[in-house]
C-alpha cells in the first residue's frame, strides 16, 4: 500500500511511502480508499500544533471514503463492494461524549485515511448515501457532522436565524443544513467572490469582514437589533467576542473551531447580560453521522469543494493554510 506519513512535523516533511498492505483481523474491515478530504485539524496535526507529543510516524487525515475490499472474521455489517466512510472517532458510537470515547480519533490517536488502503473497525464505518460520489462522501465525516451538531445546539425552528463565519467546510455545510431546516442564514467572508457564491447557494445576506470589521453591528442591523439565534463559530478567540455581541439574548454560540487568534479577553459581562450559551462541538458520534446521512439523502444535498490528486497532498495543505478555498478540499486516489 501507499500512504502519506508524518515522520517529522511540517508540511514539507510529509513523506509518500510504501507499506505492507494490511490484512483485516476479527471485527475489522479492509477499505480501498478512493477519496480523502482535508480539515483544518489535519493541517494542525501535520504541523505539530494539534498534539506536539503525538507518536510518529503517523498517517494523517480523519476523513475518507472508499470500497470494502475484504472483511475479517465475524464481520456481518459489511461485505466486499460496499461503499463506506470512516467515522471520526472510532470509539464514539452513540450517547454522550466521554473521555474513553474521545480515544481512537483517525489521523490523530491512530493512523488516518491518507493511504490507498486502511483497516477500520466494523463499527467504525457508515454507508455512503447512494447519490454521492466517493469524493463527495469523503467530505462528510468531520465537517458535515460538526455542522449538523452545531445547528442542533440551537434547537431552532423554521424561520430562526443563523450566522456562519467564512466559507470553509463547516460553514458551507452549516449553510446547506440550515436551508434544509428552513432557517435564515447570514454570513461573513473576506472575499466578495466567495460571498457571491454562497448567495447562490441560499445565503440570505453576506458581508466582507475585511472591509467591515465590525460585522457584529451589521448582524444586529440585519435582525432588527435582536441578534441571531445561533452563531456557528469557527474562529475561536479571534472572533468569539463579536459572535457573542451578534447573538440575541438567550442565544447560542456553537464553538467548533480555532482558526483565528487574538489576545482580547473573553467578554464575561456580555455572556452574563445576554444569558448566552457557549456550546463546544467535537464532531459527533456514529449515531449522529447516520442520522445526518438520512437528511443528506432526503434533501439530495451535494457537498461543495475542490478536487485534486492525492499526490498533491503537500500543495493542498498549503492551500488550506492560505485559506483560499471554498468548501472542502478533496484528494482523489487513483
Amino acid at each position: 500500500m501507499r500512504a502519506w506519513q508524518i515522520s517529522s512535523f511540517g508540511i514539507d516533511s510529509l513523506e509518500f511511502v510504501e507499506r505492507p498492505t494490511p490484512t483485516p483481523g476479527p471485527g475489522e474491515v479492509l477499505i480501498g480508499v478512493c477519496a480523502i478530504s482535508l480539515n483544518f485539524r489535519d493541517l494542525m496535526v501535520v504541523k505539530g500544533k494539534y498534539n506536539p507529543k503525538m507518536r510518529l510516524p503517523r498517517i494523517p487525515c480523519s476523513d475518507g471514503a472508499g470500497e470494502v475490499i475484504a472483511v475479517g472474521e465475524g464481520v456481518t455489517a459489511w461485505k466486499p463492494g460496499d461503499r463506506v466512510m470512516g467515522i471520526f472517532m472510532q470509539n464514539w458510537l452513540d450517547g454522550p461524549l466521554t473521555a474513553v470515547r474521545t480515544k481512537g480519533a483517525l489521523g490523530g490517536d491512530v493512523d488516518g485515511m491518507l493511504a490507498d488502503y486502511v483497516i477500520l473497525k466494523e463499527t467504525g464505518l457508515v454507508g455512503i448515501p447512494d447519490h454521492l460520489s466517493y469524493q463527495e462522501a469523503s467530505t462528510l465525516p468531520c465537517a458535515a457532522v460538526t455542522a449538523w451538531n452545531a445547528l442542533a445546539t440551537g434547537d431552532l425552528k423554521p424561520g430562526g436565524t443563523v450566522l456562519i463565519l467564512g466559507t470553509g467546510g463547516v460553514s458551507i455545510f452549516a449553510l446547506q443544513f440550515a436551508r434544509l431546516r428552513g432557517l435564515r442564514v447570514l454570513g461573513t467572508s473576506s472575499s466578495d467572490a466567495k460571498l457571491e457564491r454562497a448567495l447562490g447557494m441560499g445565503l440570505d445576506a453576506g458581508l466582507n469582514y475585511r472591509e467591515h470589521p465590525e460585522w457584529d453591528r451589521w448582524v444586529l442591523d440585519q435582525t432588527g437589533g435582536e441578534g441571531v439565534d445561533l452563531v456557528v463559530e469557527v474562529g475561536g478567540s479571534g472572533t468569539l467576542a463579536r459572535s457573542l455581541k451578534a447573538i440575541r439574548t438567550g442565544g447560542t454560540v456553537a464553538q467548533v473551531g480555532v482558526l483565528a487568534e487574538n489576545a482580547e479577553p473573553i467578554p464575561i459581562p456580555t455572556i452574563l447580560h445576554k444569558m448566552a450559551r457557549i456550546h463546544g462541538i467535537y464532531v459527533g458520534s456514529r449515531r449522529d453521522f447516520v442520522n445526518m446521512n438520512k437528511a443528506v439523502w432526503l434533501g439530495q444535498l451535494r457537498p461543495v469543494g475542490e478536487e485534486f490528486h492525492w499526490t498533491q497532498a503537500r500543495e493542498v495543505l498549503t492551500r488550506m493554510e492560505e485559506g483560499s478555498h471554498f468548501g472542502k478540499l478533496v484528494l482523489s486516489v487513483a
